[in-house]
């Protein structure tokens, strides 16, 4: 195939994109830019806990009804409980761990017990229906606000 030049290849890029679908993570990115907002990181990851909590109320509030709007709004809280755990996991992983969390670090051994905790506890929540899984996913979260106290400028 003959060479095409610069616009080919960004029209090729631009297409695939298109039909990969949009990839979105809450967890900024893997470059070397130098912009990261630690704190608001934790604070967003304790909404998707508090979602969480949310949905695992009103999943136990809709259990046991088998009226069709109370059964489509079961499964769209599990989705989202879901969801939101996953979240908490992905940002954990893909931002924390990858990028905020280093072997350099002098209380590295305990940075990665408590970040990992986060990760357990998004599981559990996943996996169970009891409020108190929720609970304790906030309270993991918590725990890393020593880590990334909020920035005053």
């Amino acid at each position: 195939m003959k060479y095409l030049g610069k616009d080919f290849l960004l029209i090729l890029t631009v297409l695939a994109g298109m039909f990969m679908g949009p990839s979105w993570s809450g967890a900024h990115c893997q470059l070397p830019c130098g912009i990261y907002n630690d704190n608001a990181r934790v604070q967003a990851m304790l909404e998707d806990a508090a979602t969480v909590e949310k949905a695992t109320v009103l999943i136990a509030q809709l259990a046991g009804k088998t009226d069709a709007q109370s059964q489509n709004q079961l499964v769209r809280w599990v989705m989202n409980k879901e969801d939101h755990a996953q979240r908490v996991i992905e940002t954990i992983g893909d931002y924390f761990l990858t990028q905020r969390v280093k072997a350099s670090q002098k209380d590295y051994r305990e940075r990665l017990v408590k970040h990992h905790a986060v990760i357990v506890a998004a599981m559990q929540a996943k996996q169970h229906a009891d409020v108190r899984y929720a609970r304790d996913l906030s309270a993991s979260i918590r725990a890393l606000l020593v880590y990334y106290p909020e920035d005053k400028h």
